[in-house]
């Protein structure tokens, strides 16, 4: 594989654990497998400038907002923490903030990292009026309803505490062990899929249309950070230190952890860590490492910011716990682009605080790289603190007579012949179009937010549809009925409303309905291209190999897949009747006259926080007029357009080039 087909392969790859994280809330990866991912895409891009995309992973950070929620701008930025997976990286970063405070004294306060859902809390007059999720960093979901049903979040401060009449709060939503187990307990009951984890159990209760149901669940919140000063010295400077802020707000009724300590030396910090590697275990909620922040909020402010963190802290996370068990069976799904999953299926054992029976095996090479036998003893662990993983084999164990484990060779569902690509890791089915779980798997992708947004439908109602044999593939949808979907006879409000929601469809714009089809490794952002490339659905159809790959931002493996898409039978047949049911199959007159030539030749980076759009919509914008979005500054960028907070070291490069900077005022006068 190319470095070129391992970024687009990494994007893909990237794109789809950000959707599964903050979307879906089914991570399937641990954060760490996710931070490496990350980090490999960053240095292949940044040796392979020329393929510079603006919608790559690389160049925005996860976001949970939801549709179904009015969307707040946060007063101040939610940054994420830079993460680090040994003490030698806090040393690292210790002696960095010592050299960036040119050796003056400091202390660092260490925190518990809860494993929950971020929230900002808002108070004027000593009462909650705001609660908005991180969301994306620069806003987020008003989820003030539901977090009033939150028993440890206080609605009503009591007067005399000497509480500001106006402030931000910031602290980590999470689900108790107790209740996780409880409320999985109940949904097993009832033949419900059970949560994963505490996190995504606290992130699907606060995103509840329902409130009821968040009181119901024993939520629990801990706070953690107060953006603005809450102590003023005596001078009228603010120069109070973080642990101090936070232990006034807990005498103002505010709930924050017990496990909070300032050290003063870096042997103090990992003693800290030590202790609580052990600990954590014993308490009631989940968490996942340590925070460490510099103390006093002068020497913060000193230090600043880098465009994606904080220079003066960052987040050090635990080392997952590892366990042994027994092997019974290996079994094998089947997903949506016909990837093979093997399952490990071993003997239940309780780790990190949830019962645990199966792990992924991720593919062929991985069972050949343990040498993995039938009846094998395994270690487990769970990446993350989310999903249990096989580390290693105990084969001092091994039953002398046991076989080694074989992958099968033909798809588990449908019977086809596997195949695997060279310089791929996977097996896939390639019976896409009559392989039940790639078939209702498409349909789902079909349907989803960012395709078809056909949000009247879900996985369940498309199994039911496809089980009663009412759709076989996606242009199915389109000849459904109401008299059909109301089967039972009670249901014609909900029928309606899905074949309204499957009509309002066929208005999707072009690009978003390119990506809808499903073609293998065709993500958002390289159906945009293609759209905008080629102008209609019969133009892409017809495309050789050779005029794919003359796009940029298309690989050869893309484009081979592209063509393979279209020369079957059965998409063909989709895909003319998705244009006899009226879907948009071409750019609109408005898309092709809207881009202009104001921006043509030159290369722009983008930095900071925006008042009038969004940094997406800039980029938008700027694509539009013929421009072109650059992640990092160089003697080739044309200018940067620059928000507050602009990043510290992206205006010190640009000021050693010499490179123009504009707002974004200046910015768009320009192109009026």
């Amino acid at each position: 594989m190319t470095e070129q087909e391992r970024i687009q392969q990494l994007r893909s790859q990237l794109h789809e654990h950000n959707h599964r994280y903050y979307v879906l809330n089914q991570p399937i990866i641990s954060d760490q497998e996710f931070d490496l991912m990350m980090h490999e895409l960053q240095d292949l891009e940044a040796r392979h400038p020329e393929l510079y995309d603006a919608n790559s992973p690389t160049m925005r950070v996860g976001s949970d907002i939801t549709k179904e929620f009015k969307q707040v701008k946060h007063k101040y930025p939610m940054l994420s923490l830079a993460n680090t997976y040994s003490e030698q990286d806090v040393a690292e970063w210790y002696n960095q903030v010592s050299r960036g405070l040119e050796g003056e004294p400091f202390e660092v306060c260490c925190e518990m990292k809860y494993d929950g859902l971020s929230i900002s809390l808002t108070y004027e007059h000593g009462r909650l009026t705001q609660a908005v999720t991180r969301g994306d960093g620069v806003q987020g979901d008003d989820v003030t309803a539901n977090v009033k049903t939150i028993r440890s979040i206080p609605l009503v401060l009591q007067p005399g505490l000497g509480w500001p009449d106006e402030f931000e709060i910031r602290g980590e939503i999470l689900m108790p062990w107790e209740s996780f187990n409880r409320l999985n307990a109940e949904r097993e009951d009832i033949g419900e899929q059970p949560f994963a984890n505490p996190r995504n159990a606290a992130s699907g209760t606060l995103k509840s249309q329902d409130s009821r149901v968040v009181a119901e669940r024993g939520l629990d919140a801990y706070l953690y950070y107060i953006p603005t000063p809450s102590i003023v010295s005596k001078d009228g400077v603010a120069d109070t230190g973080h642990y101090e802020s936070l232990e006034e707000a807990r005498k103002w009724g505010f709930k924050i952890s017990e496990g909070m300590r300032k050290t003063h030396s870096l042997q103090e910090i990992f003693d800290f860590i030590n202790y609580w590697d052990t600990e954590r275990k014993n308490l009631p909620v989940a968490t996942d490492g340590i925070v460490l922040k510099v103390n006093l909020q002068r020497q913060q402010r000193h230090l600043g910011y880098t465009a994606k963190s904080p220079r003066w802290a960052i987040a050090y996370k635990f080392k997952a716990e590892r366990v042994c068990t027994r092997l019974q069976e290996v079994t094998y799904q089947v997903g949506r682009t016909g990837a093979i999953t093997p399952v490990a299926n071993m003997e239940t054992v309780q780790l990190a605080g949830t019962r645990v029976h199966r792990a992924t095996l991720n593919n062929e090479d991985f069972i050949r790289s343990f040498d993995l036998h039938e009846g094998d003893w395994v270690f487990v662990e769970k990446g993350g603190e989310i999903i249990p993983k096989i580390v290693g084999v105990d084969e001092s164990r091994r039953d002398p007579s046991a076989q080694p484990v074989r992958f099968i060779t033909h798809c588990p569902e449908c019977g086809a012949e596997l195949r695997r690509v060279d310089g791929e890791a996977a097996h896939y089915c390639p019976n896409d179009t009559g392989c039940p779980p790639q078939i209702k798997g498409r349909i789902e992708h079909f349907i989803a937010r960012k395709a078809m947004n056909i949000d009247s439908l879900g996985p369940e109602t498309v199994d039911t549809y496809y089980e009663r044999g009412l759709i076989e593939n996606i242009a199915d949808l389109y000849t459904l009925t109401p008299d059909q979907l109301n089967y039972e006879g009670n249901r014609e409000k909900s029928a309606r409303k899905i074949v309204a929601a499957i009509e309002a469809s066929k208005q999707v714009p072009f690009e978003r309905v390119v990506f809808a089809l499903g073609i293998r490794m065709v993500g958002e952002q390289t159906a945009k291209i293609l759209a905008r490339h080629f102008k209609s659905i019969e133009a892409l159809r017809n495309a050789t190999v050779e005029q794919l790959t003359e796009v940029d931002g298309v690989g050869g493996i893309i484009a081979v897949n592209i063509v393979d898409y279209f020369r079957n039978p059965k998409n063909i047949e989709i895909v003319d009747r998705l244009i006899s049911y009226g879907l948009q199959m071409q750019l609109s007159e408005q898309q092709q006259t809207q881009h202009s030539t104001l921006l043509e030749g030159k290369s722009i980076v983008i930095s900071g926080v925006f008042t009038h759009h969004s940094r997406d919509e800039y980029k938008e914008i700027i694509e539009q007029n013929g421009g072109k979005n650059v992640g990092s500054i160089s003697s080739k960028t044309s200018f940067i357009l620059a928000g507050d907070n602009m990043g510290p070291s992206k205006l010190e490069k640009a000021q050693k080039l010499g490179i123009q900077i504009i707002n974004e005022d200046e910015f768009l006068a320009m192109l009026s």
